[in-house]
C-alpha cells in the first residue's frame, strides 16, 4: 500500500487529505443528521401542549429552540404566536431556511472534494506522461524502468481521484435527500402546531 502511495508522488498527498475530510464530514453528517437529533419522536405533541398553556416564558422556548432543528423552528412559531397566522407562516419559512442551510452547510464541502478529486487525478496522470516523455527523451525508449514510473504515477493517481470523489459525491447525494425527507417532516409537523396556535386564539 505504501509502495502505491509513494509512485503517486506529491498529487498524492492532497488526494490522501481529501480522502480524510470525506471520511470526516461523512461520519460527522451519519451522527449529526440522525433522525432523533433532527426530529425527535415526542417533541411535536409536547410542544403543542406547551402553546396551549397560558403560562409558556421565554425560558421555555429558549430550551426549544437549542434541542434541535424541528426545535428551532417550532420556538420560532411559538415566540411570534400573538401575530396572524400569515405572518407566523412566514416567520417560521425563514426559520425553516436557516435550518436547511445550517444541515446543509458542510455537504458544500462534500461537493468540493467530489468535484476536485478527478482533477487532482488528472493532474497526477499529465505530471506521470510528462515524466514518461522526460525519460523517453533522455535515455530513449528502451530504458523500461524510468517509463514505468511515469506510467504508474499516472494510472495510480486517476485511481485514487476517482476512489475519493465517487464516494463523496453517492454520500453528498444521500445526505441531500435525507436533509430533504426531513425537512418536509418538520414542515408539516410545524404547520401542525401554527394550526393549533390558531385554534386556541379562536377560542
Amino acid at each position: 500500500m505504501l509502495e502505491i502511495v509513494t509512485s503517486g508522488g506529491v498529487v498524492m498527498i492532497f488526494i490522501l487529505i481529501l480522502m480524510a475530510l470525506a471520511m470526516m464530514i461523512v461520519g460527522e453528517r451519519f451522527w449529526s443528521l440522525r433522525n432523533k437529533e433532527i426530529i425527535p419522536a415526542d417533541l411535536k405533541n409536547q410542544v403543542i401542549d406547551w402553546s396551549k398553556s397560558k403560562h409558556l416564558d421565554e425560558n421555555h422556548i429558549t430550551k426549544l429552540e437549542e434541542t434541535s432543528p424541528l426545535g428551532y423552528v417550532m420556538a420560532s412559531a411559538l415566540r411570534n404566536r400573538h401575530l396572524n397566522r400569515e405572518s407566523i407562516v412566514e416567520v417560521v419559512e425563514d426559520a425553516g431556511r436557516h435550518v436547511v442551510h445550517k444541515m446543509e452547510k458542510p455537504l458544500n464541502w462534500l461537493s468540493v472534494i467530489a468535484e476536485v478529486s478527478p482533477l487532482l487525478g488528472l493532474l497526477g496522470t499529465v505530471i506521470g506522461m510528462i515524466k514518461v516523455f522526460a525519460a523517453i527523451n533522455a535515455n530513449g525508449v528502451g530504458d523500461a524502468a524510468h517509463l514505468a514510473s511515469g506510467i504508474s504515477q499516472a494510472l495510480i493517481t486517476t485511481a485514487a481521484g476517482l476512489v475519493v470523489a465517487i464516494p463523496a459525491m453517492l454520500f453528498h447525494r444521500h445526505f441531500k435527500t435525507k436533509i430533504g425527507d426531513q425537512t418536509i417532516i418538520i414542515e408539516t409537523q410545524v404547520m401542525e402546531l401554527i394550526d393549533s396556535i390558531s385554534s386556541a386564539k379562536k377560542k
